[in-house]
């Protein structure tokens, strides 16, 4: 895993080094909009509200609206002079009971992992949460912005998780539900058939027995369809180059040349020596493909590959005329 953050945890005199992982990860499926009649991706652009103009991503800023509506612009300089904003140390300001923190403040979940230099300290801080059973309330600043947070260990776990906390302003009251009212208070034998249908139904929790059926089922899908060859090659790839998405050039020329052969009524395959010129190509790597892109050169170079190309095509079309002479 990749370390997103770098600090230290302080409680008293102690100073533990450390590193931040991220501890989930999100499965939720991803789908892309596209035009029902050929699968082109659907593009949205940026515009101002006020007239309908396009506006470049370098003239957007951030902005603050009021309560009452209004709009209150924040410069890189406004927001740089806002406190803490770099602040790489997870200060422990108590230590509280487990059961005191309402799981409904939990947010989002991350390892901590000493240095090397911190590792006894560490091990230390493990021990006085487990043994204490209970959970260390820091503040931290993750990704620009100071946040509550805990530092807690799971059951036989050898490490520490950081989990951020959201501000009790963010919780929302059950008061705010309208029909809590209607709610009445059942009876002695209701309550009693209840109690009798939660144990038989009891057991221990494994959240490795509950599977997610949707995204296992959309995967059934795809590739049943792609193995029945339901895949649609969206016409307008090459043109992703202007919407700033990484770019393979080397693909793309090649999707150009297949075209350009069926075009002609040539087969795909094409020639051998196009398919060692092809083959020599992809060997340069994506790292040349990226210079390419970076450089600028992406719409001129389409053009001298394929004139090459079919250069070599005509120069070995002639020296076969010639051995069939």
């Amino acid at each position: 895993m990749r370390a997103i953050w770098k600090g230290a945890v302080s409680f008293g005199l102690v100073n533990v080094p450390v590193r931040l992982y991220s501890a989930t990860e999100n499965h939720d499926l991803s789908f892309h909009q596209v035009r029902r009649s050929d699968g082109s991706r659907i593009r949205y652009k940026r515009v101002a509200q006020a007239d309908g103009e396009e506006v470049a991503y370098k003239d957007i800023a951030k902005a603050y609206e009021t309560d009452d509506g209004k709009t209150v612009v924040l410069t890189d300089e406004d927001l740089a002079s806002l406190p803490n904003r770099s602040s790489k140390e997870i200060s422990v300001e108590q230590f509280v009971p487990r059961e005191q923190i309402d799981p409904i403040l939990y947010d989002k979940a991350y390892y901590l992992e000493p240095d090397a230099m911190g590792a006894k300290a560490y091990g230390l801080l493990r021990e006085a949460l487990r043994e204490s059973d209970r959970v260390a309330v820091v503040t931290v600043s993750v990704r620009s912005r100071m946040t509550m947070a805990v530092l807690r260990v799971r059951e036989d776990d050898a490490a520490i998780v950081l989990q951020t906390l959201l501000w009790p302003d963010e919780i929302r009251t059950s008061e705010q539900l309208d029909h809590l009212d209607e709610v009445s208070e059942p009876k002695k034998d209701e309550v009693a058939m209840a109690r009798m249908l939660v144990d038989s139904m009891s057991g221990d929790f494994e959240p490795e027995g509950h599977v997610d059926d949707f995204k296992e089922a959309v995967d059934a899908l795809v590739e049943k369809k792609i193995s029945g060859g339901e895949v649609t090659e969206s016409p307008d790839e090459e043109d992703e180059a202007d919407s700033g998405e990484v770019v393979d050039l080397l693909a793309a020329l090649q999707r150009s040349v297949d075209r350009a052969k069926t075009g002609r009524g040539e087969g795909s395959g094409g020639s051998s020596s196009g398919g060692t010129s092809s083959a020599k190509k992809s060997s340069a790597g994506p790292s040349s493909a990226k210079k390419k892109s970076s450089s600028g050169t992406s719409s001129s170079k389409p053009k001298s590959s394929g004139s090459r190309s079919s250069s070599k095509k005509s120069s070995a079309k002639d020296s076969e005329s010639k051995k069939a002479g």
